[in-house]
């Protein structure tokens, strides 16, 4: 028997669990739950899920410190987060991303659609399994990745990526000097089926600068062609 991926619910109304845990059991997910930011931080920080799906609103701690602390945490860092909330704010969004989510679906939702991002955020996240293959790494100047723990190193110190800032870095770097617009960068790393806008770019550009380069207000490494959109100099490594 198939052992089935856990996905940690975090959202304190009742009615919205109920629906949300339905429509994942009936795609093959066990579900767990949680009703508050510390009950989330606790259980998931002992049971390590696949994936947390997280609202914002939560009594105690709420959902922007529950992804926050889940980022800088090293044995949650790798998690995939979606954050499932009815503030739908652009400016709520961008913390979101900010903060390490991977994903954003505001209320009310498609359950089919929450579902269908569900897959494709673990569809990409475990793209990289290869059954006992020897890793896959990059290694150049004080950079350092392993495609397949998902582990990154600048100067020998590791750091913490969410996984769609991985998978980014992961292009950047597997495809250097060439400049690619917003639209190709979400169509080429995000996939075909993503629904988010193209200033989400933006958004995990900025956070990837924060941990990579030595200076973030002065790139070096992932740098904006003004006009146009991004490319990867490797050549500062």
């Amino acid at each position: 028997m198939a052992v089935k991926r856990t996905v940690f619910l975090v959202e304190d109304e009742q009615d919205i669990r109920s629906l949300v845990r339905f429509h994942l059991e009936q795609d093959g997910y066990a579900v767990r739950e949680a009703e508050s930011g510390e009950e989330a931080l606790r259980s998931v920080l002992a049971e390590r899920p696949a994936l947390v799906l997280l609202d914002l609103m939560l009594p105690g701690i709420d959902g922007f410190e529950v992804c926050r602390r889940l980022r800088t945490d090293p044995s949650t860092a790798p998690v995939p987060i979606i954050i499932l909330t009815a503030r739908s704010a652009e400016v709520d969004r961008v913390l979101g991303l900010e903060f390490g989510a991977d994903d954003y679906v505001t209320k009310p939702f498609s359950p089919r659609e929450l579902v269908a991002r569900v897959r494709a955020v673990l569809r990409r996240t475990h793209a990289g399994d290869t059954g006992g293959a020897p890793h896959e790494t990059f290694e150049r100047g004080r950079l350092r990745i392993d495609f397949d723990t998902y582990e990154v190193f600048i100067d020998g110190t590791s750091i913490s990526l969410s996984i769609r800032d991985f998978e980014l870095l992961k292009f950047f770097v597997l495809h250097p000097q060439r400049v690619y617009d917003r639209v190709q960068l979400l169509d080429l790393v995000w996939g075909p089926d993503t629904c988010v806008e193209p200033r989400t770019v933006d958004v995990h550009i900025r956070r990837l600068r924060k941990r990579i380069e030595r200076d973030d207000s002065v790139p070096e490494l992932i740098l904006t062609v003004r006009g146009v959109g991004y490319k990867c100099n490797l050549d500062v490594l």
